[in-house]
């Protein structure tokens, strides 16, 4: 199943995360673009935000946006894995 506009979006919010901290959230305003504000609301659907319009990670969020950072630190790094 490829990435939908939807997961990317998804993505997008998760990697927008500070993973050094917990005590460190984020507000998505009504003022943001559609796209964001649904993403931030599914993620909550999803248990992985606290809050509809974003809030602190859960758990499993901090975990999902753990691989999402490393997957994009991976994809732009230009390193070869082996």
């Amino acid at each position: 199943m490829p990435y939908t506009a939807d997961l990317v979006d998804e993505l997008n919010t998760l990697i927008r995360f500070d993973l050094t901290t917990t005590q460190q959230g984020f507000k998505v305003h009504k003022t943001a673009e559609p796209a964001v504000i649904a993403a931030a609301r599914r993620l909550h659907d999803k248990g992985l935000l606290t809050q509809v319009d974003g809030g602190y990670l859960t758990s499993l969020g901090r975990e999902v946006a753990e691989h999402a950072q490393s997957i994009l630190t991976i994809l732009t790094s230009g390193a070869k894995v082996q």
